[in-house]
């Protein structure tokens, strides 16, 4: 089977992907703007053939340089994990005539305001919400929504630029910091915890799914340098408490019409024990999830990913042993990490449940943890039974300490 994988190696994660094309026999063919001589050499030796492209975001161009560099063969399958190259996956699926989802079905997945009132209409409970590519566009929807209320763009991925906007003055703030992106989506502020739903699916069916809880809510700890983030995967995604939410997210697939591959949902749950839809998207999670999940239940998701998108089947063990968190940590100061603290007590005290430690080592440069999620390094924790695993989290988070000058 030919798969043609778009950014095989950025972000980083897509090696092991393009890894679990090749152990379950896919030849993959590789497009990307990583320069050829950059390529890690695990990653070049898995590739069959690679295109370089100047621009993988340049959508028109891509597709046309993908046409004549195949010349007229047809790969079995078209796949992009990476957010914002899925777009472009469905185009090239519908302008090669490859099986799977289609720019009508992705766009979902990518533009906020469609995929709510798709979710909406399916009677689904999700935010309240506007589209808003002017000033006076957000503004008058503030106005019919009413504070609290959330404004993050259209097609973003990963929180950037959203904000949680409390009153007027905080609106003003939000235009401004929003001022580059084209257009935006205005929503209600969901009160409650922020949790995830992940599935594998095949033909839209979940055959493999995952819930995990954000301590704390993600706007919050983008926005607080201080805060040190948890994701924690869940050992039971039916445990009572979030039982509604797999229940939702079940619904919004088959609301968006998924079709075969990775999906990742965030939701909340309200005060009333109200699953409430927060967005979803038709790609794997970023933020070391797939690790996590990888952990929590001792199987190789990039392996079983690509097993369902080239063969329509899941084949791990599925035991759920684990519940497994991760713990980002970021460093007090600026310049180069100069002092970890508190890592080998924990090392001391809990090396048992500790199943990765990967923070940057001392001398290694200080992160933009505005950027991105995975800061200055991580540690993986887990354990059978949910209330030691947070405790255990929550110790890491709270103990473990790193300085840069």
């Amino acid at each position: 089977m030919d798969v043609l994988f778009l950014a095989p190696a950025y972000p980083p994660d897509m090696q092991q992907f393009t890894r679990g094309l090749t152990e379950v026999g896919a030849r993959v063919w590789g497009v990307g703007d990583t320069p050829p001589d950059q390529l890690p050499g695990s990653l070049r030796r898995r590739l069959t053939g690679y295109l370089h492209v100047p621009r993988i975001l340049d959508e028109d161009d891509v597709i046309r340089r993908v046409e004549t560099w195949l010349g007229g063969r047809r790969p079995d399958r078209v796949e992009g994990l990476w957010e914002v190259v899925t777009t472009l996956a469905a185009r090239l699926r519908e302008r090669l005539g490859v099986p799977g989802m289609q720019p009508s079905v992705v766009a979902g997945f990518r533009d906020k305001q469609l995929m709510k009132e798709r979710v909406g209409a399916a009677g689904l409970r999700a935010p309240r919400s506007r589209r808003a590519s002017t000033v006076g566009e957000i503004r008058e929807a503030a106005r019919a929504l009413g504070f609290p209320l959330v404004v993050k763009p259209t097609a973003g991925a990963g929180s950037m630029d959203t904000f949680k906007v409390q009153d007027a003055p905080a609106l003003e703030q939000a235009l401004l910091a929003t001022a580059h992106v084209p257009e935006v989506v205005v929503e209600e502020f969901v009160e409650g915890q922020e949790y995830t739903f992940e599935t594998l699916c095949v033909a839209g069916r979940p055959v493999f799914t995952s819930v995990s809880i954000y301590h704390p809510n993600t706007l919050i700890a983008r926005q607080n340098e201080w805060i040190s983030p948890i994701i924690l995967t869940l050992r039971d995604p039916q445990a009572a408490p979030v039982r509604a939410g797999s229940r939702l997210g079940h619904g919004v697939l088959q609301a968006l019409e998924m079709g075969s591959g990775f999906t990742h949902m965030e939701w909340f749950l309200n005060g009333s024990g109200e699953a409430v839809f927060g967005e979803v998207a038709c790609r794997s999670p970023g933020a070391s999830m797939v690790d996590l999940m990888n952990y929590a239940n001792d199987i190789d998701l990039f392996v079983e990913w690509a097993r369902v998108v080239c063969h329509g089947h899941f084949e791990a063990d599925l035991r759920r042993p684990w519940n497994a968190a991760v713990i980002f940590k970021r460093a007090s100061g600026h310049g180069r990490i100069r002092h970890i603290v508190g890592m080998d007590e924990f090392r001391r005290r809990h090396g048992k449940w500790i199943a990765r430690a990967d923070l940057l080592p001392v001398g290694a440069p200080r992160r933009d943890w505005k950027a991105t999620f995975l800061s200055d390094g991580n540690l993986v924790v887990r354990h059978p039974d949910l209330d030691t695993c947070t405790a255990l989290a929550q110790e890491a988070a709270d103990t473990i300490r790193m300085y840069a000058g």
